[in-house]
């Protein structure tokens, strides 16, 4: 359907108002114009009457003044008032009655210069019924175009209400009831439903704002969809965010709360899987660019070959291994980045704090070395220079065998307590300068080596993370007693250390090839059992003394690594 313009409808409408008003004014105006001398008509004909009769007082005397009345009659008979009965607009019975009027004149003037008043009366009746007809035509001709007036004034205003009333018909049907539509649909818009129909119309710019409304529609939709998508993503990544943090804040007040071992970052491992099901994770702490420890969550590792991804277990300056990510689909990498960062940072405060508590205690035995060194190094000193004063001093009536036997035991005691609180000393004044125990025994058997001829090696199988810092000062002071005894009292060549782990208990073990386990209970009192089995006991644990097949002892120590032991 070809559509046309609502411009050029209400354009055409209020042309042809215009117009229709423009004519019935013009016509209107035209017609008082030309009813302008009709009144002079009517009263120039009545003069006629008037005069005629005056006329004819004239016809009977032979004044001199007829021909001035004469002239008179003649100039009200062709004056324009008159002389309109004969234009084209007068109706023709109008113009004929006029001219009658003029031709019995000349007749009545011809009986006035002849001064017949006879005939002038007799013909007088007939002549003023001549002009009364011209007064009626004029009048008849004036009611006229007054009746003609007023009937086009009404037929032009019906015809304007007319067209006025199917206007408003018209535009109520074709303009106003879409203008309505339109607007229920915007304010349809407006609530947010975005599926409306838009009316369609016979007109252009109606059509135009429709196909503008539905496309606006359209678009709104759209855009408000992908508003609510976004929306919806936000909220989702705002939620899984809370849920991050919820579960790395979780994790952290865990890994800090107590002590951190492996069954701690197994079940932070586990926690973390159970946010990423689709994944397969463990931890790898490495130390010294060895692996020392694999801890992986509930489900294993996969065998199959897919998708790995390692997250460094890196905090400051500290490196401890990786955080070792297997999935199939994507990997969330913000969360195993930050969960790596905060792994890292829990195992570095807790390994300063273990290192803060391990210089406490070396340094509350520094304390102890220092004053052993200043009373009973120096009481032990006094007492040796006593026994030697007391050996000279004795004459030889004094002198006995059974006294000789006594100052030798004597001295020879004071002299095992000498050593013994200078082995004491040195045991006190180890240092830990990490809370690594594989450093903290390696470093103390390189002091050894360098005072010995003897081969010490050492298998260190512990996992990091296992022992407290009170138990590693236990164990390194242990180990040192145990392969000082072996050095000095053993005779031993092969000294071999081992440290591993025997179900849910440490097993450190101390193997020689030197005199064997008998010689060494023979002179107990010398090699520091008893304080061997004192801290065996504060940690917990039993220490044992065996024979090896190939000669030689083996000391034990069996301890929990999860028990604290009692300072």
């Amino acid at each position: 359907m070809k559509k046309g313009s609502l411009t050029s409808t209400i354009f055409g409408l209020m042309l042809t108002f215009i117009l229709l008003s423009s004519g019935l004014a013009t016509f209107a105006i035209a017609n008082l114009a030309y009813s302008l001398g009709d009144a002079r008509a009517i009263n120039a004909s009545g003069s006629l009457r008037m005069q005629s009769y005056r006329l004819m007082f004239y016809a009977n005397s032979g004044s001199a003044d007829a021909d001035e009345k004469i002239k008179e009659f003649e100039t009200t008979l062709y004056s324009n008032a008159l002389k309109r009965s004969l234009s084209w607009m007068a109706p023709d019975v109008l113009g004929e009655q006029y001219l009658l009027v003029i031709q019995k004149w000349k007749v009545m003037k011809a009986y006035i210069e002849e001064e017949n008043s006879r005939l002038y009366a007799s013909a007088l009746k007939d002549f003023v019924d001549t002009i009364d007809l011209l007064v009626l035509e004029t009048e008849q001709h004036a009611a006229f175009k007054l009746k003609l007036l007023t009937a086009s004034q009404i037929a032009g205003l019906s015809l304007m209400l007319l067209i006025a009333f199917f206007a408003v018909r018209y535009t109520k049907r074709k303009v106003v009831k879409p203008l309505h539509q339109l607007m229920e649909s915007a304010n349809t818009i407006s609530k947010g439903n975005f599926n409306v129909d838009v009316p369609q119309s016979e007109y252009i710019e109606l059509s135009a704002l429709s196909n503008a409304l539905a496309t606006s529609a359209l678009e709104l939709s759209s855009l408000y969809d992908n508003l609510e998508n976004q929306v919806k993503e936000k909220t989702f990544a705002l939620t899984r965010a809370n849920n991050e943090l919820k579960l790395l804040y979780d994790n952290l007040v865990m890994l800090h709360s107590g002590k951190l071992e492996k069954n701690t970052i197994r079940q932070a491992l586990n926690q973390l899987r159970a946010h990423e099901p689709s994944t397969f994770i463990r931890v790898i702490i490495v130390q010294d660019e060895d692996e020392q420890l694999c801890i992986e969550a509930d489900g294993g590792w996969p065998r199959s070959s897919i998708a790995q991804i390692r997250f460094a277990l890196k905090f400051a300056e500290n490196e401890l291994g990786y955080l070792e990510v297997a999935a199939n689909g994507g990997i969330n990498h913000a969360l195993f980045e930050n969960f790596a960062i905060m792994l890292a940072r829990s195992i570095v405060i807790y390994n300063a704090g273990e290192q803060r508590q391990q210089l406490a205690l070396m340094e509350e035995r520094g304390v102890i070395a220092r004053e052993l060194h200043d009373s009973l190094g120096q009481l032990l000193s006094f007492l040796k220079i006593q026994v030697s004063l007391l050996s000279k001093g004795l004459n030889d009536q004094c002198r006995s065998p059974q006294v000789e036997q006594q100052l030798s035991e004597i001295n020879e005691g004071v002299n095992t307590a000498y050593v013994q609180l200078r082995e004491l000393l040195s045991t006190f004044r180890l240092t830990i300068n990490d809370p690594n125990l594989n450093h903290a025994i390696e470093a103390m058997l390189d002091q050894l080596r360098s005072q010995s001829t003897a081969e010490i090696t050492l298998d260190y199988k512990l996992p990091m993370q296992l022992l407290g810092a009170h138990q590693h000062i236990h164990v390194l002071q242990l180990t040192r007693e145990a392969t000082l005894n072996a050095i000095k009292h053993a005779n031993a060549k092969h000294i071999d250390i081992s440290c591993v782990t025997e179900g849910a208990n440490v097993r450190i073990s101390i193997s020689d090839d030197g005199v064997g386990v008998d010689k060494l209970k023979e002179r107990d009192q010398h090699f520091g059992i008893g304080i061997m089995h004192e801290r065996a006991s504060r940690l917990s644990g039993i220490v044992d003394f065996f024979s090896n097949d190939n000669g030689g002892t083996t000391v034990t120590l069996l301890f929990p690594p999860e028990k604290a032991p009692d300072q």
